[in-house]
């Protein structure tokens, strides 16, 4: 399958936020049982309740930026409740722990340099209905798990099932 006609799933995520590291599982699942016929894309919504939201989306993007996004994104939110005690401290733990360029993460966090991203994920989250985290939309249909996750990987298969014209 070409790459640039796969379908995609983006899913509204906060770093800080304990339903989006619950919600790595059944992400999980999902690159496995797709792999590269299912595009998934971290799509930032910092909550205004969560100190170091924010922080931590630019430095997922900063993470991007080196090509390690995804494994960043999961690290962090493996540590979700601790990001709340140590803040930017801690996002750069993380990225060294990866082996990331740690003076880049510095500056990208001072200089904001990633800002961009995170507002036009937001803004774009806020004009379709995202509440909360995380969220999910795939072929056109939002998916809210920031209540419940109860069921969403199995919907989110049959969308996808359809939009690929299969039941693999």
């Amino acid at each position: 399958m070409d790459v640039s006609s796969r379908p995609v799933l983006d899913y509204w995520c906060e770093l800080q936020c304990p339903d989006c590291h619950r919600a790595q599982g059944d992400l999980d699942a999902l690159r496995e049982r797709y792999g590269e016929r299912l595009e998934i894309r971290l799509r930032h919504f910092p909550l205004e309740k969560h100190k170091h939201a924010y922080a931590a989306a630019q430095a997922a993007e900063e993470a991007f930026a080196q090509g390690k996004g995804d494994a960043y994104a999961a690290a962090v939110l493996a540590r979700s409740g601790e990001l709340a005690r140590r803040g930017e401290e801690l996002l750069l733990e993380v990225a060294r722990g990866l082996g990331l360029d740690d003076a880049e993460f510095e500056g990208a966090l001072i200089d904001g340099r990633h800002l961009l991203i995170v507002d036009a994920d937001q803004a774009e989250g806020r004009a379709i209905g995202v509440k909360g985290t995380p969220t999910y939309v795939i072929g056109g249909q939002r998916l809210d798990g920031g209540k419940s996750q109860e069921g969403l990987r199995a919907r989110i298969e049959e969308i996808a099932d359809g939009l690929l014209g299969d039941r693999a």
